[in-house]
């Protein structure tokens, strides 16, 4: 049996190849600095797992893989290297991975997770067993990853640090290119320039799927009208000037569930009727482009509609994790400018006249400062904005940056800047009143602001319940 080695097991990317290699047979061991719930979930699935980098964690390795955090000098890569193990990234891993298979990957700034996640569990509802690997946990599916017996292998194709380069697929997906990650991309013309090159590793006649409503995602489309693929443009807006297929989305209406309800229309032909639960019109674009998966591979599209009705979203996905004292209280991964906007303007659809409290923990320094005025200026559907200090994550900490400069451009009316995550449950629960709507938005660590303030809600409700 084959011994796989993962440093950064406990991350979001890595822990799902953990889970598909456990469920295809392989013997898995693997490292982290800390014991994340991903790697205590990875753990009791099977594998092997160590805290913290050292050299003996090796042991019996026939195979390392590596998380793009992990530097070259680490102990274990240079341990491995020392004594010829080979050392791989997670993009030549994962292309080996999808080899002979159908191969559909997401790929875009904003919405690849939920996107991954809706097109794994819709053709796990209509019975194609697929593989996957999401970064996240689909709330559907109670997991991230999974080793099938079917055709299709649908995977987040993750830009950062080039990792989707390393993918052969037959369909790929792109819903936006919209510049991120400038510690890895110093420029826009860099960030989609990598996308260039992804399209072009589709498979010889393989299909793009881009989404117009966005620039970027569109301008990628028309350049890639070159015969060598077979293009196809999905979205709200209808295409001009592009002599393409398309997937199209009208009649939208709010619906009792929190979402939109849609027609789904191929060229002029209405395809199917949908009503989502996951709100924001956004999410109507991610389930269009499933639909059109749905649709190129001959399926029930009656049945990929009902299977898109049910879709409950991923973990850290506008999860909502509960309510006391007719609070809400949300999480959601928004980091970037455009997916705040979103969020929040998602949020105000689903919770119509109720007051929005946005917490935000901005995520690495580099986008931060690349987005500063945005940053500004996206929290307008919020009444009251609280932000916390820079989560560092990969980036070291930055002595002569805060998030306090950010809020003091703020030209919002209730704005806050509390740097310290302790301190903030406390000052929400004294701030809060009934009716109104949390939501943390983090790619960090501020998601326990959410279970803090709910058990903090919850007991204030047990001593008024007792009086």
């Amino acid at each position: 049996m084959t011994h796989i080695h993962l440093i950064g097991i406990g991350g979001s990317g890595l822990s799902a190849i953990a889970r598909f290699l456990l469920e295809s047979g392989y013997s898995v061991s693997g490292s982290d600095q800390q014991f994340s719930p991903l790697a205590v979930q990875i753990q009791a699935a099977g594998a092997r797992v160590f805290t913290g980098h050292q050299a003996e964690n090796l042991a019996g390795a026939d195979l390392v893989v590596r998380s793009s955090a992990i530097p070259d000098d680490n102990v274990e890569v240079k341990a491995a290297m020392a004594i010829g193990i080979p050392v791989l990234k997670r993009s030549d891993f994962i292309g080996q991975l999808m080899e002979n298979r159908l191969g559909i990957a997401i790929a875009g700034t904003h919405g690849k997770t939920t996107t991954t996640a809706m097109i794994s569990w819709m053709l796990t509802a209509l019975d194609q067993d697929p593989s996957y690997i999401i970064g996240g946990i689909a709330r559907n599916l109670g997991t991230n990853a999974h080793a099938g017996r079917g055709a299709a292998f649908v995977i987040e194709a993750d830009e950062y640090d080039y990792m989707f380069l390393g993918l052969r697929p037959t369909i790929a997906i792109v819903t936006n290119v919209e510049h991120d990650h400038p510690d890895c991309f110093p420029t826009p013309h860099d960030f989609y320039q990598a996308f260039v090159e992804f399209v072009k590793r589709l498979t010889p006649q393989g299909m793009l799927l881009a989404c117009v409503d966005d620039p970027g995602a569109a301008r990628l489309l028309d350049e890639s009208l070159d015969g060598e693929r077979r293009v196809f443009a999905y979205g709200l807006s209808r295409q001009i000037g592009l002599d393409v297929p398309e997937y199209a989305g009208s009649e939208l209406e709010p619906n009792e569930r929190g979402g939109l309800n849609f027609m789904a229309i191929h060229g002029e032909t209405p395809l199917v009727r949908v009503s989502l639960q996951v709100p924001g019109a956004h999410n109507v674009r991610n389930a269009l482009a499933a639909l059109a998966v749905a649709h190129l591979m001959d399926l029930s599209l009656k049945d990929a509609a009902d299977a898109l009705g049910a879709f409950l979203g991923t973990g850290r996905r506008f999860e909502v994790r509960g309510e006391s004292g007719e609070i809400m209280v949300i999480d959601d991964y928004a980091h970037h400018p455009t997916e705040i906007r979103a969020t929040l303007a998602a949020t105000k659809e689903r919770y119509p006249g109720r007051p929005l409290w946005a917490v935000w923990q901005p995520h690495t320094y580099s986008r931060t400062r690349l987005f500063f005025s945005e940053f500004a200026s996206a929290f307008n559907d919020a009444d009251h904005v609280l932000v916390t200090e820079v989560y560092s994550a990969r980036e070291a900490f930055d002595p002569e940056f805060s998030a306090d400069q950010v809020v003091q451009n703020m030209l919002h009316p209730d704005k806050h800047f509390i740097a310290n995550l302790a301190q903030v449950p406390s000052f929400l629960v004294s701030h809060l009143h009934s009716g109104d709507v949390v939501i943390v938005l983090s790619a960090g660590d501020a998601d326990r602001i959410s279970t803090e303030v709910l058990n903090a809600l919850h007991k204030e409700a047990d001593k008024h319940a007792q009086s």
